[in-house]
């Protein structure tokens, strides 16, 4: 099975700028996006063999998660709970029958720490989702978490410690996720690997210079790993300041 995710950063923008030449070109079994930035009705993607999971922020043209499937899922659902939906759109669970898939749009704590606490709060109801669904089947979660969890993966790592997206407090709270029987699956085939980023500022020349910072991942529950067959980023591929990640697993 093949799966992709990609923060897109306004799915209309990506569709004029070759989304639908790379999607085709993928042929991922499940492809998830991140930041569609748009509503219903907005776009017309015509995609063969897909069906599609929406679920769109209330503020327009802003945040957004979308799921293509080819395998029909068991059970969707949107936000994390009846008291905490989350309004921006930022999470889609689809049960299969052999695992859930979870996308997600983590929230960004802002240059200034402003959303750092919401951010936080996020964190912790994220991890009672996952361990929830966890306890039912195995998860496979993927999207834009919105932090660099190690020094690894990001290029100037001094220089933004305490930044939005490389505080220790977001750190912190992914490498508790990962201690609690989960794997960032790109790690597993590539420990040791710099250079690996799925993120670049627009800024002039910075990714050609390849300064950029790893947020975009695929993270299993650990009984999957047997499973796991590659994980990569398509780094060369463009049409968001995002690259598509990409995860092959025998399910």
């Amino acid at each position: 099975m093949k799966l992709v995710s990609w923060n897109v950063n306004g799915l209309r923008a990506c569709v004029r700028k070759g989304f639908l030449e790379y999607f085709s070109h993928i042929n991922a079994d499940i492809f998830s996006v991140q930041e569609i930035k748009l509503h219903a009705g907005q776009l017309d993607l015509d995609l063969d063999a897909y069906e599609s999971y929406w679920n769109y922020a209330d503020k327009k043209g802003y945040s957004g998660t979308a799921v293509f499937t080819k395998k029909t899922p068991l059970s969707v659902q949107y936000g994390l709970n009846e008291e905490n939906n989350h309004s921006e759109g930022r999470i889609i669970t689809l049960e299969f029958a052999e695992f859930f898939l979870v996308n997600i749009y983590s929230p960004n704590a802002q240059r200034d720490l402003a959303r750092l606490e919401k951010r936080l709060q996020w964190e912790e109801d994220l991890f009672s989702h996952i361990h929830m669904l966890d306890s039912r089947k195995p998860v496979i979660l993927c999207g834009d978490l919105n932090v660099a969890h190690q020094h690894i993966d990001i290029r100037n790592a001094k220089a933004n410690e305490g930044n939005s997206g490389f505080t220790i407090q977001e750190r912190t709270k992914l490498t508790r996720l990962l201690e609690s029987g989960f794997v960032d699956t790109l790690r597993y085939f590539h420990p040791e690997t710099e250079g690996l980023y799925t993120w670049w500022s627009y800024m002039k020349t910075v990714r050609e210079r390849n300064i950029g910072w790893r947020i975009d991942y695929f993270i299993v529950s650990e009984r999957l790993t047997s499973k796991l067959q590659a994980a990569h980023i398509d780094a060369k591929i463009m049409g968001s300041d995002h690259c598509p990640i990409g995860l092959d697993i025998n399910l």
